[in-house]
């Protein structure tokens, strides 16, 4: 997060370096033709008073370029004294920044202090308008340095100087400088604007202070409530301390307020009901918007919602999305999304079909192929069981739980064996296949007890003839069991009596 934050540069004008660089000089010389001394050695020749006054009467009619011409003829006068020296070149330099050329104005004036003819407060001031010659021209670090020397040593602080100090550190990249001139500034400043919030804001911001600049977001927020760009200041540093769940609440909030309005801005709150583990409320927030047109109906979109629905286990919901979206994008992915959505509603004939789809756009065989399978299994586990009692072997074989089980086993079979499912198909085979025979095992072990049940019964009803007058079975569902009775142990008993 970054709040931009105005810095500029405030021109100066003809008149103010003219007010700082040659009040005297007016004084002496516009006011007394005689070019009267104001101090010692503080005073022109007339050779060179009646050029300077020519140069003068040229830049206050704003010619400039002529003005420069005349004083390069006077700076040309031989024995000119520091005074003199000092004021023509405070004068290049008001006609040079007029005509934007920072960097000769810059020498000028520089020119003007190494001359030895100007006052201390006159270097002074001077130094400072250098500095702001120096921004101006982009050298915002070198700008800086002067008025903080000159603060530093005791030189007269205005508020301008410190606006100017932290602005030009900011502007040079030197955040760690900048920020005690822009606290200096922000805790003098009377009443406090939004620039001087909005520079510490930044300030902390590219220094990492996070708990600074929270406090300042804070106040802001108190202040400008309706400003968007300062919540999102402050959601910013909840996420940047680890307090997500907070952050989620601040979009909450914004959301029920209705201060969310654009599309990144909702879909992110989607995202975050998602990732708090209430995908449903996020599908219904998401399908909401869509609806109302503030959040665009495309492929990508549909299939977030389809996926939200499907976290959500609302699976008939998911499916008509998924549908339009697959159809959409015609991506192979969705066709199986949509495939998984219909199994898992147990619609295997469409999950069927969508699969299909899926591989003929290239999705992965061996994964469509093993939901397949898993679809039919799971169908066939909705079939009546078999009765071992009333059905015979055959009967179970075509019974429909076995049919679909055996479906099952094809469709694993068509997993291929070098996909990444391969193995867990061939394992599905085994299953299956051992299921169907512990089905059969199970008949045969229940056929067997009986039979052998009634094997004793046959037994007894042979011992008893001689008793009851012949053969006479109690329990006549063994009658089923007699021939094969009488062909294990009858026919040996016949044969022994032979």
């Amino acid at each position: 997060m970054t709040l931009r934050t105005s810095i500029s540069f405030t021109r100066l004008t003809s008149a103010a370096i003219i007010g700082l660089c040659f009040s005297e000089f007016n004084s002496a010389f516009l006011i007394s033709p005689a070019f009267a001394q104001t101090s010692e050695g503080r005073q022109f020749s007339p050779a060179a008073g009646e050029i300077v006054n020519a140069a003068l009467a040229l830049i206050n009619d704003n010619q400039h370029s002529a003005a420069l011409t005349k004083l390069d003829e006077a700076l040309s006068l031989p024995d000119l004294n520091a005074y003199e020296h000092g004021t023509i070149y405070q004068m290049q330099g008001t006609s040079y920044y007029e005509l934007g050329q920072y960097g000769p104005a810059v020498s000028a004036f520089e020119n003007a202090i190494r001359s030895g003819g100007l006052l201390a407060n006159e270097a002074d001031s001077l130094r400072v308008n250098i500095a702001q010659l120096l921004i101006a021209n982009g050298q915002y670090a070198e700008g800086a340095e002067r008025p903080e020397s000159y603060l530093k040593r005791g030189g007269q602080e205005k508020p301008q100087y410190v606006e100017m100090l932290a602005q030009a550190w900011v502007q040079s990249g030197h955040y760690s400088r900048a920020l005690p001139w822009a606290e200096k500034w922000f805790n003098d400043a009377n009443p406090k604007e939004r620039k001087h919030f909005d520079l510490l804001n930044f300030i902390y911001h590219n220094l990492g202070q996070a708990g600074p600049q929270a406090d300042i977001v804070k106040q802001m927020i108190n202040r400008w409530p309706e400003d968007r760009t300062l919540w999102d200041a402050w959601i910013s540093l909840l996420i940047q301390s680890g307090q997500g769940e907070e952050a989620f609440e601040v979009n909450v909030m914004l959301n029920q307020r209705g201060a969310l309005t654009r599309e990144d801005e909702l879909l992110k709150l989607v995202q975050y009901y998602s990732y708090y583990g209430i995908p449903y409320q996020a599908a219904n927030i998401l399908e909401q918007e869509m609806n109302a047109g503030r959040v665009n109906e495309t492929p990508e979109t549909l299939e977030q919602l389809s996926n939200l629905f499907r976290q959500a286990r609302e699976y008939k919901r998911a499916i008509p999305i998924l549908e339009k979206a697959a159809l959409q994008s015609g991506e192979g992915k969705l066709y199986a999304d949509l495939g998984e959505a219909l199994y898992n509603e147990g619609e295997c004939a469409r999950a069927e079909t969508a699969f299909m789809e899926a591989i003929n756009r290239g999705f992965d065989t061996g994964k469509a192929w093993m939901l397949i399978g898993t679809c039919r299994y799971e169908s066939s586990q909705k079939e009546k069981r078999p009765v071992c009692k009333t059905t015979t072997k055959e009967g179970r074989k075509t019974a429909p739980r076995a049919i679909k089980r055996a479906s099952a086993v094809q469709a694993f079979n068509n997993v291929p064996s070098a996909s990444r499912e391969g193995r867990n198909a061939k394992k599905w085979v085994s299953f299956i296949q051992a299921e169907g025979q512990a089905v059969e095992d199970r008949c045969q072990f229940e056929i067997n007890v009986e039979r052998d049940w009634c094997f004793i019964q046959i037994r007894h009803a042979y011992d008893a003839t001689v008793f009851q007058g012949g053969f006479k079975l109690e329990d006549q569902k063994c009658a089923k069991f007699k021939d094969e009775y009488d062909s294990i142990y009858r026919v040996k008993v016949g044969e022994a009596d032979c």
